[in-house]
């Protein structure tokens, strides 16, 4: 191995993990990896209680993260218990009550439904915005995905092969050609103009912007 890796100004070479984990907070796409405790509520508040967090203030942080959740009613159930999806909230709840510099999440919504999944990435994206937490998501569904992100990096066999601005991605033939699941709206966006539709030059990540073009495009006629 050679080079250098630089998270939140710290070399990761140089800093114990312990310390790392106080900017960023990582989610496993299998739930079951990151739960032991007897209860949701000091399952997400270990990380707090490692980090030396005040009484006070870790009620308040655990309390505020259970409710963004949707899990503050499970807070004194035991985790193996729950449904996959509910595990999995509690791994985000856990992770998020934190407040990270950095989240790094690989596929957080495998277990959960399409509705669900789409409330945590409204969740996230909202940390993003409102709290500049940089998030680092491992993806596979764009469809649900594609209109949160302002950066993507498509892999293909362990190399960076795509990486840029979403809609310049996502258009690319390339990018299709590899195997990535294109957003649907994307992919009819580009038939549509392939058969000579003009819906203008940005091209839709999501059904909510297709929907759009497509009344702007039926009003002009």
């Amino acid at each position: 191995m050679k080079g250098n890796v630089t998270v939140a100004g710290l070399d990761v070479a140089e800093h114990p993990i312990y310390e790392l984990a106080r900017h960023v907070g990582l989610v496993f796409q299998n739930p079951e990896n990151q739960l032991f405790a007897l209860s949701v509520e000091k399952d997400v508040a270990f990380g707090l209680e490692n980090l030396g967090v005040a009484r006070e203030e870790m009620r308040k942080k655990v309390d505020w993260a259970l409710d963004l959740t949707g899990i503050y009613d499970l807070r004194d159930r035991p985790p193996h218990e729950l449904s996959g999806g509910q595990q999995q909230r509690v791994a985000i709840a856990s992770v998020l009550a934190m407040q990270p510099e950095v989240i790094v999440l690989d596929e957080p919504t495998s277990f959960l439904d399409p509705l669900t999944a789409k409330k945590i990435f409204e969740v996230i994206y909202d940390l993003n915005r409102r709290l500049g937490i940089t998030v680092v998501l491992v993806e596979h569904r764009l469809d649900l995905t594609a209109k949160y992100t302002d950066h993507i990096i498509i892999m293909d066999n362990g190399k960076i092969v795509q990486d840029g601005e979403p809609h310049e991605i996502l258009r690319s033939e390339e990018t299709r050609l590899i195997g990535v699941g294109i957003p649907k709206a994307t992919r009819l966006y580009q038939i549509l103009k392939a058969h000579g539709v003009d819906l203008g030059d940005k091209i839709p990540l999501s059904s909510d912007e297709m929907a759009r073009l497509l009344e702007k495009e039926l009003g002009n006629q």
